[in-house]
């Protein structure tokens, strides 16, 4: 998608990365600082050390001839040590709330990160500091560096990020001439029912500290989401919003053999003897905490659906994955559940390749929670989303997919969700997402737009423009 060739921008233009400890933050913001290296810009990439190590272990998808930590630089910094509950499987609300103290650890960032941007300011002509929305009280200093200017990074969907500011001012009716309702679906989550009020309250401060911007930035693609990016672009302060997505891969290139990541996932060798269009894939991403109960009643559902699945069973990420003496819950399945399946069903305990398993040609459909990052990837990759939301943008996210582009089922509705699934309504909702009538049309939609974000990405291409844009802006 990127050019390898720009050698102007070097020593001029920098970019640091200031991205939430979260792997669904962490994750984005890595794949955007790839993007932007290729470019030829130096990218730092700031965090305490299990985070930055977090992100690189997990990152995935692109070509790993080029070793993406000789191309951006790490810098880990050091702060008080924060001491997180483990994750809650009984908890109501399927916050990660037991991460909230890692957030409002990020403040002890400010110190450190000001003093590499000062650092770097001597040095360079501009320095672009891209940071999460969540991550504003640590770079409140760049205001008072003259050669720097900040951009702020929206983890969410545009439609999700549209909705939220509109309701901010008010929902009024129209922006410059646009009947806005019509272009909201009714019904949509309560931001009060998909958050903790601590969390909303941490939101809040984030923006209070929030200084002058050059501008926003969103893992979307005008293919997908073009008119909530217009919108957003009608909202007020005169500054750009960029939709230079997807960040991640498309196609996501084979591993190549002696690739320095290793052979091939186990569970990717699997999905090479189904047939095409044939799998379900089952992940609730690295927030989501169920039950024992809840588990279970999924494990018999996708039993009796009789259909084939790749399931990704793991606990919610801790504060920090790599301390050392700490219990990792491993949930329990029925007797014998893995052995008898192992011909029809694969259940993933570690960290699953989802990238490659979207792209491969056996994989039909995603039962998902919804995060925008699954999101994105299930939608660039032609695969159709059956959505299971848990908090957070989740639950708008699953409007946008279902209602507004069509190319998504609900299979846990939002209002249900302090209600048990099921094995019956498992069985019954996976069961239909092989079947035909309405979810052939949904397959069909979702390759075509698939295919759309593909010619997006050539040169020319809506994506391409947009983030040669982008580039073009901060190297000016």
């Amino acid at each position: 998608m990127a050019p390898k060739h720009q050698n102007n921008a070097l020593n001029e233009v920098v970019v640091v990365m200031v991205p939430l400890p979260a792997q669904g933050h962490l994750n984005q913001l890595l794949h955007l600082s790839r993007l932007i290296s290729t470019y030829n810009i130096p990218v730092h990439f700031v965090g305490t050390p299990s985070h930055n190590r977090q992100a690189k272990v997990r990152f995935h998808g692109w070509d790993q001839t080029s070793d993406v930590t000789n191309t951006i630089h790490f810098h880990d910094f050091i702060i008080p040590r924060v001491l997180c509950p483990p994750p809650n499987p009984n908890a109501l609300n399927k916050f990660p709330s037991h991460l909230q103290p890692t957030f409002e650890a990020t403040t002890h960032l400010r110190h450190p990160v000001a003093a590499l941007l000062r650092k770097l300011a001597s040095q360079i002509r501009r320095v672009v500091v891209i940071h999460d929305s969540l991550m504003a009280s640590v770079i409140q200093d760049v205001g008072s560096i003259v050669n720097s200017e900040s951009y702020i990074f929206h983890s969410v969907s545009a439609f999700t990020e549209f909705y939220y500011l509109w309701e901010r001012i008010g929902c009024p009716p129209e922006l410059e001439g646009v009947h806005v309702k019509s272009k909201i679906p009714d019904n949509m989550p309560s931001l009060k029912d998909c958050f903790p009020h601590e969390f909303l309250n941490f939101i809040d401060a984030q923006y209070e500290c929030t200084v002058h911007s050059s501008g926003y930035i969103y893992n979307a693609s005008k293919t997908i989401e073009g008119e909530y990016v217009d919108l957003l672009n009608k909202l007020g302060d005169n500054n750009k919003h960029w939709a230079i997505g997807p960040f991640n891969p498309v196609p996501v290139p084979e591993k190549k053999e002696g690739s320095n990541d290793g052979k091939r996932h186990a569970c990717l060798e699997w999905l090479d003897e189904q047939k095409p269009n044939s799998v379900i894939y089952v992940s609730f991403g690295t927030t989501t905490c169920m039950n024992d109960e809840q588990i279970k009643e999924l494990a018999i559902g996708l039993d009796q659906s009789n259909q084939k699945f790749i399931w990704v069973l793991r606990d919610a990420d801790k504060g920090n994955l790599f301390m050392d003496g700490d219990q990792v819950r491993k949930a329990e399945l029925p007797e014998g559940y893995e052995k008898r399946l192992k011909d029809r069903g694969v259940v993933v305990r570690d960290w699953a390749p989802q990238l490659e398993i979207l792209s491969h040609k056996a994989t039909a459909w995603f039962l998902s929670h919804c995060g925008w990052n699954s999101c994105m990837e299930s939608l660039t990759l032609g695969v159709p989303i059956a959505c299971w939301p848990m908090h957070s943008d989740q639950p708008r996210n699953t409007v946008l997919v279902t209602k507004v582009l069509k190319v998504g089922v609900v299979i846990r509705d939002w209002e249900r969700r302090n209600e048990l699934i099921t094995s019956s309504m498992v069985s019954d909702g996976v069961g239909k997402l092989m079947g035909s009538g309405e979810v052939d049309e949904i397959r069909k939609k979702a390759r075509e737009l698939s295919a759309a974000v593909r010619g997006s990405m050539v040169d020319g291409g809506g994506s391409h423009v947009e983030l040669s844009s982008f580039i073009a802006h901060i190297t000016r």
